[in-house]
């Protein structure tokens, strides 16, 4: 459901504004949830459950819509909503809660919790005596902030005086099983709170909703697709080596929009798996305890053998006593383990002295599974036809003694052949091109990240969409890093990109960004805002997209002569409009 969209030229102020903005995504929360505040809790006979999910790449989203259904066979009339769609005045008022969230980054909350976690760990945040809530969180041990946003959640509803219905339960990648048992467990229990008696009561027919049609292809049961196309985008001096690559959807039935994320399963280097074996001394040919498969197939399509892992660091530190790593591991400094980190593999942390020893059943118990990797696809499903593309920069570096090699990219880019790639579509709701064809659209993509645009002009121009759009792109040098030049120029020459703004850092003394033109054209890009445009970023988070978003409140507080805080409310309240939203990574 989209947040009610209140006119640039309303004359309002930008405090009437912000206050009409969050009083309007509450009354959208009240409709949504079956009523009004003093109503919440009950959608006609069937009591309502509010399951709330704060998701990055959509599988939060997902278990939201699993518990949802379930919840209607156990008599609830349910309500999902993405976290920062309730008003926190609203979400007091909730009586039972279930809320499913990601982690994004190093323990930071998605982009469609943030507003909703601004809120609730506020001081001014309302009691929530009334309320029963449970916790699911989804994260990764591969990163630091293992599901911290689950983590603050659950503790922060507990201090404000809301009552756990059940432990949280926190989910690393293989979370689909795990998923499943914590909404077998919750539902019940949420329904003896509630005073259903009995399971397996549905909800009266005239609430009823369909269950929600899901694709046969997923992570466990991957579309073996052909890659029909891949073609080096950038040029022979760039530092980069960026690639075009388009799968055919044959008669898979998938279906996307621009805008959504291609997960791709990759295959790793056979030559990598034979030197991992090599330096272990271990037969390939031996089927591992617990395994019908032999060592070298698990370690070329099961595990990951790239990236070290916490739990192969401290096998090998116990293996070997090396003291450099001793010391990063053994005194809790992140930033010296990650500098020591810095260009190895799984190899070299192996080749340690004195070497380390592992039995076949030892390495697989150290080792993470091997994971699909999530791409920004960028095309419209309207403009190519029965393929999906995506535009991925091979990762290569190392010496000329040993090449170390991106999992996924260089599968795609070297390794793939004849053979079938395994893939599947994840949904991003949250990332998609105006749904008024009249709304300017703003999008800022450096590199890679213009992949999503690429497809979003593509939709445009297939809706013959008359909303004006503005890209700023940029690279290092534009003689070798103009990746989709030609196309668009064409798109300039077509009308369909109103305004093209170009970076190329490295083409004069001053480097340029995305964010240096965004300032230059800063009061033309407040009118667009101001004319109801819609902003968007894509592409690395660590860095660029921040420094986005402190120009962006430049520009707003420059050009709409605000302070910094009223700019950062004006930029809140396009947040709440979904009008600014970010694909970032």
């Amino acid at each position: 459901m989209t947040a009610p969209f209140i006119p640039a030229d309303a004359p309002f102020t930008t405090d009437q504004r912000s206050w009409l903005a969050g009083f309007l995504a509450g009354m959208q929360t009240r409709l949504f949830s079956g009523g009004p505040a003093s109503a919440v809790g009950t959608t006609g006979s069937a009591p309502a459950l509010h399951i709330l999910y704060g998701s990055q790449t959509g599988n939060a989203e997902s278990v939201a819509e699993d518990a949802a259904a379930a919840a209607r066979t156990h008599g609830f009339a349910p309500a999902v909503s993405a976290l920062d769609d309730i008003d926190s005045a609203a979400f007091a008022s909730l009586g039972r809660v279930l809320i499913v969230t990601s982690t994004y980054g190093e323990g930071e909350m998605p982009d469609n919790a943030e507003l909703f976690w601004d809120a609730l760990s506020a001081e001014s945040a309302p009691r929530l005596d009334g309320m029963d809530f449970a916790v699911l969180a989804l994260g990764d041990t591969g990163y630091d902030g293992f599901c911290q946003a689950g983590k603050l959640i659950d503790m922060r509803l507990e201090q404000l005086g809301a009552t756990r219905i059940v432990p949280r339960v926190d989910c690393d990648v293989e979370f689909e099983d795990v998923a499943t048992a914590w909404i077998a467990e919750t539902l019940p229990l949420v329904a003896a709170v509630e005073g259903i008696n009995g399971e397996g009561v549905a909800a009266p027919p005239s609430e009823a909703v369909p269950a929600r049609a899901k694709s046969q292809w997923t992570r466990k049961n991957p579309f073996p697709a052909t890659l029909t196309a891949n073609r080096l985008l950038s040029g022979e001096d760039s530092a980069k080596e960026i690639r075009h690559f388009e799968f055919a959807l044959a008669d898979s039935g998938i279906e996307y929009e621009a805008g959504d994320a291609l997960n791709v399963v990759p295959v790793n280097d056979t030559g990598l798996v034979g030197s991992l074996l090599s330096v272990l001394e271990l037969d390939g040919e031996t089927v591992p305890d617990g395994h019908d498969e032999t060592l070298e197939h698990l370690l070329t399509y099961r595990y990951e053998i790239t990236a070290p892992n916490v739990d192969l660091l401290e096998a090998v530190e116990e293996r070997t006593g090396n003291e450099e790593l001793t010391y990063v591991l053994r005194h809790g400094d992140k930033a010296a383990l990650d500098e020591w980190l810095w260009g190895r593999d799984i190899l070299d942390v192996l080749a340690l002295e004195p070497a380390p020893a592992f039995s076949p059943e030892e390495l697989l118990s150290v080792l993470k599974p091997l994971q699909h990797r999530a791409y920004s696809i960028s095309s419209s499903p309207n403009s190519a036809e029965r393929s999906v593309h995506l535009t991925v920069a091979a990762v290569r570096y190392g010496t000329d003694e040993r090449e170390r090699r991106g999992v996924c990219s260089t599968f795609l880019a070297d390794r793939v052949g004849e053979n079938p790639v395994g893939i599947f579509v994840t949904k991003n709701k949250s990332f998609r091109v105006p749904s008024d064809d009249t709304a300017p659209m703003i999008m800022v993509g450096p590199g890679t990240g213009i992949a999503p645009f690429r497809g979003f002009l593509q939709e445009r121009r297939a809706r013959g969409a008359t909303g004006k759009n503005w890209l700023l792109f940029g690279d290092q040098k534009r003689s070798c890093d103009y990746i989709y030049e030609d196309e668009l120029a064409d798109f300039v020459e077509s009308g369909l990109l109103t305004r093209l703004d170009l970076a190329f850092s490295r083409d004069q003394a001053q480097k340029i960004y995305v964010q240096t033109r965004m300032k230059e054209h800063g009061a033309e890009l407040f009118a667009w805002l101001e004319a109801g445009g819609h902003f968007y970023i894509c592409g690395d988070a660590s860095r660029m997209a921040k420094d986005v978003d402190l120009a962006l409140h430049e520009v707003v507080a420059e050009h709409g002569g605000m302070s910094a805080e009223q700019a950062a409310e004006y930029i809140t309240a396009l947040k709440r409009e979904k009008r600014y939203v970010r694909d970032v990574y």
